[in-house]
């Protein structure tokens, strides 16, 4: 996800400098990383059902709302960055999905797509609820392996900008990736083949 106007720790100084006060730099920044974000909204929107009405703009609007709102959050770097902004954009699209499940009442789940090659399932789609409710108890179990999932299906990002992120090895990354999409691929299976 390099940047090829500003460099890694150009944005780090960048995000520091808001942390420590400086507001104005957050309306500096965003304009800057906007494409960056751009394409990690896309990623989170493409898995969804295709009749899905939350545009990419609206998903970016809404996590730069959530953003501005933190106080006295201590950004480490660039990745760390996109990392909190990926959980956002999560907690944005099952708001979302939530909201539309009740204000249904019974109507059909919310439905994500379900990427074959990360998670190797027999289903074309999962409901991004349970994925949600599964990857909390994830989180519970191993917290690192929670993460992974996160950064990785949700952001998009590689077995190395996740190493970073996380601040362990790429051969960790592996391991906690592999574990992971086992035990979602369990949880998230029909009872009938459990």
């Amino acid at each position: 996800m390099p940047n090829t106007e500003l460099s890694s720790l150009e944005i780090t100084e960048m995000l520091r400098a808001w942390s420590s006060g400086r507001s104005k730099e957050a309306d500096r920044l965003f304009p800057l990383v906007y494409d960056e974000l751009r394409q990690q909204a896309h990623r989170f929107l493409r898995r969804e059902r295709p009749e899905h009405t939350l545009q990419t703009t609206a998903l970016i609007n809404e996590a730069y709302i959530k953003l501005r709102q933190q106080r006295n959050f201590e950004w480490e770097s660039r990745a760390h960055f996109f990392a909190i902004c990926a959980r956002l954009m999560r907690r944005i699209l099952v708001d979302y999905a939530k909201t539309r499940y009740r204000a249904k009442r019974g109507g059909q789940a919310i439905q994500l797509t379900y990427d074959e090659t990360v998670f190797a399932a027999d289903e074309s789609k999962v409901d991004i609820v349970a994925l949600d409710d599964a990857l909390s108890r994830l989180e519970v179990i191993d917290t690192q392996q929670a993460q992974v999932v996160e950064l990785r299906y949700f952001s998009g990002f590689s077995l190395e900008e996740t190493a970073e992120v996380l601040g362990v090895s790429v051969s960790t990354v592996k391991r906690d990736w592999r574990m992971a999409k086992a035990w979602l691929h369990q949880e998230l299976s029909p009872e009938e083949t459990k």
